[in-house]
């Protein structure tokens, strides 16, 4: 495969240029999920091409960029440190690397989705097109969904203690060890670190600042950087067993009602759950660099 590997900041950094260096092209900055990593997309499942694989045979005319936002609790939204590590250094560092014209765009899936979006909120100077692939959205119906289970696997394993949680921690070996972990990454993230939910499971005060950070409620206050998108793709599966696909029809309202042109919006419910969305990611790809063709 014609990827360059790189090391960036202590992260690995991988990138994807077409072999014409002649002229200049448009980038796309691919943001993994959480409990992922950078060098995970060349992972291979057998009979079944990688996203590098599948974008050496696309041979975009656009220089790809696969960023790590790996951390100790498997990763962070791309938001704080690691939102200033892909703008302050990853994009710098391409843009002297390689023949990029200046226009960016983002794209992810669920937490990398929610980063997708939320980097190009803030900074649409940098980025002008989003993909985001079942996106962390609508908190109050898809993460909260899952305090109720948390509660009670840390009640039935730990007396309720977090910290007994971590004392213990030596990886993944259950579904609850799972949830927590997704939970903790979050609350870092959101909040101070701490559980916004108590040992019944119900919502405290601490939620309402990682509904502050949802991006449905973000677009509003992020009217004039959504209206100067180039174009948004926003899809998720029908059954996502977090229900991000609530998540994902509510953003779609939450964009259209901040100003974003209906022509620029490309939303789908597909088939399917939360994971098998790998074969939507060239298809988002392909749309990101048709809208970030130089006018």
């Amino acid at each position: 495969m014609s990827w360059d590997a790189h090391e960036l900041g202590g992260r690995p950094l991988f990138v994807w240029s077409p072999s014409d260096a002649s002229r200049a092209y448009p980038t796309v900055y691919v943001l993994h999920a959480h409990m992922r990593s950078a060098r995970w997309w060349f992972n291979v499942d057998p009979f079944v091409p990688s996203y590098p694989e599948a974008i050496d045979s696309l041979a975009p005319q656009a220089v790809v960029v696969l960023a790590d936002g790996w951390t100790d609790l498997g990763g962070g939204q791309w938001i704080g440190e690691h939102a200033t590590y892909l703008r302050d250094e990853v994009v710098p560092f391409v843009d002297g690397e390689y023949p990029t014209t200046g226009l960016r765009g983002l794209q992810g899936k669920s937490s990398g989705g929610y980063g997708a979006l939320v980097n190009a909120m803030e900074r649409p100077d940098l980025f002008q097109a989003v993909a985001a692939h079942a996106p962390d959205a609508l908190f109050e119906v898809t993460l909260a969904h899952g305090f109720p289970a948390a509660a009670r696997e840390l009640r039935e394993r730990f007396d309720g203690s977090l910290d007994a949680f971590w004392a213990s921690f030596e990886g993944l070996h259950s579904p609850g060890d799972a949830l927590i972990v997704e939970l903790t990454a979050a609350a870092r993230a959101f909040g101070d670190g701490s559980l916004p939910f108590d040992h019944h499971g119900r919502v405290l005060p601490a939620f309402e600042s990682w509904l502050e950070r949802d991006p449905v409620r973000l677009a509003a206050g992020h009217d004039e950087a959504v209206q100067s998108w180039r174009g948004v793709w926003l899809d998720a599966g029908r059954r996502d067993e977090y229900f991000l696909d609530l998540g994902a029809s509510a953003l779609r309202d939450a964009l259209l009602a901040s100003g974003l042109p209906g022509e620029r919006l490309h939303f789908e419910l597909v088939d399917g759950g939360h994971g098998g969305m790998s074969h939507r990611y060239p298809l988002s790809l392909a749309w990101l660099v048709e809208r970030l063709q130089v006018a």
